[in-house]
């Protein structure tokens, strides 16, 4: 279980980017997070990763707080980040380093496997193509066997039809031992294909406005009338949100729809 109780984040400079976060993940969901730029939804990730301490509040998973990068966790960044002077074998198997050879070139040969890039593991990173390098990417989240998996807008860089068939792909990663998932993602459509919740975030500071359960069935059909009611309804809300940042009406409590 990861649990985000009263979570706030403060900068130096004085800016507030989060407030008063309090989330439930349970083990293997699918928790989708959007809003619009300045909601704080990257930093929530880089919090619940450790890689940045909140101001109050803690994340707490398996029993555990988190107060600096852990192995369970794992994050996949909008950009692949592959080290050009890595061949896609070792960059995949970078952060696994400090296992025994054998495990570490079996988890790798296995990782790329499952992401369709078996035959380029001796190539380097400027001869795959977008879709590929951010394959890459997951492979090397995913070869740590993490418990939980961070997702900050992976596929945002990507054309439309790449985006679809690495959403559809993420979901058959995924399904082979379901760890959680949090997505971070501007795309309301993209949060109701992977998502079995979504969180919509008010701005300034960073706040829940709704937390919203879709059922709709998996696999999710894009042209389905009840995915249309949600996108319009999730929409309908990410406009509330934009009008409390413009005009800067009173916040709305949380909800769950």
């Amino acid at each position: 279980m990861l649990r985000i109780d009263g979570l706030s984040k403060r900068y130096p400079n004085g800016h507030l980017a989060l407030e008063g976060i309090g989330l439930e993940v349970a083990p293997g969901e699918i928790l989708g997070v959007v809003g619009g730029s300045g909601c704080g939804k990257s930093t929530l990730l880089r919090l619940v990763a450790g890689l940045e301490a909140p101001t109050a509040g803690e994340v707490v998973l398996n029993g555990r707080p988190v107060r600096g990068p852990r192995d369970e966790i794992g994050f996949v960044f909008q950009e692949p980040r592959l080290m050009p002077w890595l061949r896609i074998r070792d960059n995949v198997a970078f952060g696994i380093r400090h296992l025994p050879k054998a495990e570490r070139e079996a988890r790798t040969v296995q990782a790329l496997a499952r992401v369709g890039l078996a035959d380029f593991a001796g190539a380097w990173p400027r001869e795959l193509s977008g879709g590929m390098a951010q394959r890459a990417a997951l492979a090397r989240a995913l070869v740590g066997r993490p418990s939980v998996l961070l997702l900050d807008e992976p596929f945002s860089a990507l054309d439309a039809l790449t985006r679809y068939d690495l959403q559809d792909h993420l979901l058959s990663l995924w399904a082979y031992d379901r760890p959680t998932l949090i997505l971070v993602t501007h795309d309301i459509e993209e949060a109701l294909v992977l998502a079995d919740r979504v969180v919509v975030m008010l701005p300034r500071p960073g706040r829940v406005l709704t937390i919203a359960t879709p059922p709709l069935p998996r696999p999710r059909n894009r042209t389905d009338p009840l995915f249309e009611v949600w996108k319009h309804r999730l929409l309908a809300d990410l406009s509330r949100a934009f009008r409390h940042r413009v005009s800067g009406e009173e916040a709305f409590p949380a909800a769950a729809i």
